[in-house]
């Protein structure tokens, strides 16, 4: 965007920036949300279910398998409620996130599965008790994401398309 006011950070010519791709689950059931509570750096946080895209997979097995993860229950997801792009400061580090939200619905918790390392428990909030726990939040991105999916975004899960056989240039 230079010439509207912006120079864009300069970057050796050998580098490559990326963001963190990640994918957050937003669920709704009887008027409360699903959310995760987990230890961060920053002290025990809230947060939609959300994790990182690992290599091979789509985005749907990415949010299907984080929720099951944080939550130890199965995910369907039913929509696309939006894509973020945010830049966050953890610790002395900024990092950008790109962040797929998805809503969908949960199943009860699978027997004999555990949550996942750093999370301490799951929690169903309404929006107003999300609101007021804002100091909470994990990121902005939270509440951003249930905002959105109150408002009733959603866009069909056909937008998104996934081939993951290695294409070979040259």
């Amino acid at each position: 965007m230079r010439g509207a006011g912006y120079d864009a950070p300069t970057m050796p010519a050998d580098t490559r920036w990326k963001p963190s791709v990640t994918v957050a689950a937003v669920v709704e059931q009887d008027g409360r949300f699903l959310l995760v509570e987990e230890h961060t750096t920053d002290g025990l946080r809230l947060n939609n279910p959300a994790g990182h895209l690992d290599s091979g997979e789509s985005l749907l097995q990415a949010v299907v398998r984080e929720v099951l993860e944080e939550t130890t229950c199965a995910f369907t997801p039913s929509h696309l409620v939006g894509v973020y792009l945010a830049c966050l400061q953890r610790g002395s580090e900024d990092i950008t996130y790109l962040r797929f939200a998805f809503a969908g619905t949960v199943g009860a918790p699978e027997p004999g599965r555990v949550l996942d390392t750093g999370i301490v428990r799951t929690m169903w909030l309404t929006p107003a008790e999300i609101e007021a726990s804002r100091e909470r939040h994990r990121s902005p991105l939270l509440w951003r994401c249930v905002q959105d999916h109150v408002a009733g975004k959603r866009y069909p899960l056909a937008l998104l398309h996934a081939d993951l056989d290695p294409f070979v240039l040259g």
